[in-house]
């Protein structure tokens, strides 16, 4: 199980506008059509990583309690799905379902967005105000599988009750920690 870290995108990055497929219901969005009203958590997740099996009913946890407060919710899987079979977008349809998402399931085939973004690991995190400006990338709390630390989502939710509550959001944020993007063998 690889342990790669988050890149740390500078905040104030603006979002990177993107037009994927959703495995949900297969209607494709851009970053424009799934924005919220008060802000837009991007997560990059995928089926099989275990750091994101750790994680998965805390971001759905998350995502149900901010989404009605008008945060917008978007997951993007960008792993290459010839390799990792396990990804791809039939298996991210059965992954949502099984965990209940009442958010997109973003599939990035050519990796770009991934490469936009500049993503390193599952799961990884970017929440942006309502400029559509990067004010949080980094972990969902400190539980890693095995570390015996329960989960929280407290960073993460830290960081989200700042934009929908206009609070300050601490500039010292933490890498998220996962299994590295699966990248094309000729990207």
């Amino acid at each position: 199980m690889a342990r790669t870290p988050s890149n740390m995108l500078p905040l104030g990055t603006i979002a990177p506008e993107f037009y994927l497929k959703d495995t949900n219901s297969s209607y494709s969005y851009s970053f424009a059509d799934l924005k919220g009203k008060k802000g837009t958590l991007v997560m990059f997740i995928c089926n099989h990583c275990p750091f994101v099996h750790h994680v998965i009913e805390e971001i759905v946890r998350v995502a149900n309690d901010y989404r009605v407060q008008g945060l917008g919710i978007i997951a993007i899987s960008s792993n290459d799905i010839i390799n990792y079979p396990q990804d791809a977008p039939e298996l991210m349809q059965d992954f949502a379902l099984q965990h209940r998402f009442e958010f997109p399931y973003l599939y990035d085939e050519t990796q770009e967005v991934a490469i936009a973004y500049d993503a390193a690991c599952t799961p990884d995190f970017y929440l942006f105000d309502i400029s559509d400006k990067l004010v949080y990338r980094g972990q969902l709390d400190n539980s890693r599988p095995g570390n015996g630390i329960p989960l929280s989502g407290s960073d993460l939710r830290s960081a989200i009750d700042g934009i929908i509550y206009n609070r300050s959001i601490n500039p010292e944020q933490k890498p998220s920690l996962g299994c590295n993007i699966k990248w094309k063998l000729n990207s």
